[in-house]
């Protein structure tokens, strides 16, 4: 089963993702986590990701999916085999 992807280009204010989090403190550590493309704190042309209760950058190779069913099936495929 193919899961489809958001382009991070395309996100649009208000918009709610389901990303695969990695925990920064224990990078082995990774969860699907709801988030929602909010106005850049410091740049009023671009857009950010407001997750757990803070602002982070979206980077061209973040995966961002539009249904929670997507972003589960993608990290079974990255972690099943782990």
């Amino acid at each position: 089963m193919a899961t489809e992807t958001i382009d991070p280009k395309k996100g649009k204010t208000g918009d709610e993702v389901y990303v695969i989090y990695h925990n920064p403190h224990t990078p082995s550590v990774a969860n699907v986590r709801q988030a929602e493309i909010v106005p850049h704190p410091k740049n009023p042309n671009a857009v950010a990701l407001f997750l757990n209760e803070s602002f982070h950058l979206i980077e061209e190779d973040d995966a961002l999916f539009s249904s929670e069913k997507d972003a589960e099936q993608a990290f079974k495929e990255l972690y099943d085999d782990y």
